[in-house]
């Protein structure tokens, strides 16, 4: 027993649809490892949900009654919709390979969330986070490391296991284009900062010793430095330039990235390229933001925006 409910296991021809599934993402579209364990975790779940049905025999009542129970669990609304996008691309598929005659998701409504973008750090934020926060470590190693990820991160707008799983060659490519593998294996040209290429040259002088083959070698330098690792050099370069190490985040350097290239004037499109979204309905997410940031201008400095919200307030009261 789990938490009230019976443990079920998979039934095994919903073991073998899953199983064909991952293959099948995997040959088409190059998923990475982390998305098929996502991807097989949601899938079996919903599986041994519906046990004793098999998946090609579950109606679509069953997938309605499962976002219920998911509900009355407390599962978040983003799970959720994590989960029902995996479930429609799997649906699909029973429906190309002939399992299914319907589309198992058909008219199953997706769970409404906050996109739940962190606050990006303002432009004078990350200036005193490059000046300040990568100066002063226990070693000389450590400013190195801290400068050259920062600066990449600020400069080109990487996640973080793009810039984690970075080849130690990678900043020697002509052309001030840095060659990065994203999600599903798709390749991009991102430019870098001068200022970057000169940091990571001086951090591979340093590391030549360990002849790793990564820009960011871990303690053992076969392997990547670790995401956990890479959090602790974060963590104390905030401490530093003396901003709270809450706000400070790959993430959020992605994010700070690209909405000031946004307030600055770029195109969409570029900023899709940049990011290494498939798609711009993604990206388009930043200009929701700044269209909220723009009205909270206009309530706040124009006279007609005040007005109208002492207006408000005196037909509440």
């Amino acid at each position: 027993m789990t938490d009230g409910r019976e443990v079920r296991r998979c039934p095994a021809e919903s073991a073998a649809l899953i199983e064909a599934f991952l293959e099948a993402i995997v040959a088409e579209r190059g998923a990475a490892e982390q998305t098929r364990a996502a991807y097989r975790a949601d899938l079996e779940d919903f599986a041994c949900w519906c046990t004793p049905l098999s998946l090609a025999d579950v109606s679509r009542g069953s997938v309605q009654a499962y976002f219920a129970d998911q509900g009355r669990r407390g599962i978040s609304a983003r799970t959720q919709a994590r989960r029902l996008s995996c479930f429609r691309q799997f649906a699909r598929f029973m429906l190309q390979m002939g399992v299914r005659a319907d589309e198992l998701t058909a008219g199953q409504a997706s769970p409404r969330y906050q996109s739940g973008l962190p606050h990006p750090l303002s432009e004078d934020e990350v200036r005193r986070l490059l000046e300040k926060g990568t100066c002063g470590h226990a070693d000389l190693r450590r400013d190195l490391l801290s400068r050259v990820a920062l600066e990449m991160l600020y400069t080109t707008g990487l996640r973080i296991s793009e810039l984690l799983s970075l080849p130690a060659g990678c900043v020697r490519q002509r052309g001030g284009m840095l060659p990065v593998r994203g999600k599903g294996g798709r390749e991009r040209l991102v430019p870098f900062s001068s200022a970057a290429r000169e940091a990571a040259e001086a951090l591979l002088a340093y590391d030549a010793v360990l002849d790793s083959p990564w820009l960011f070698p871990g303690r053992n330098p076969r392997k990547p430095l670790t995401r956990q690792g890479f959090d602790k050099i974060l963590h104390a370069c905030a401490l530093k330039a003396g901003l709270d190490p809450l706000r400070v985040s790959p993430h959020v350097l992605r994010h700070s990235f690209a909405t000031h290239l946004l307030n600055r004037g770029a195109d969409l499109r570029a900023l899709q390229v940049l990011l290494g979204h498939a798609d711009i309905t993604t990206t388009q997410i930043y200009t929701q933001v700044m269209t909220e940031r723009l009205k909270e201008v206009v309530r706040q400095h124009h006279p007609l925006g005040q007005d109208r919200q002492s207006g408000e307030a005196g037909k509440r009261g």
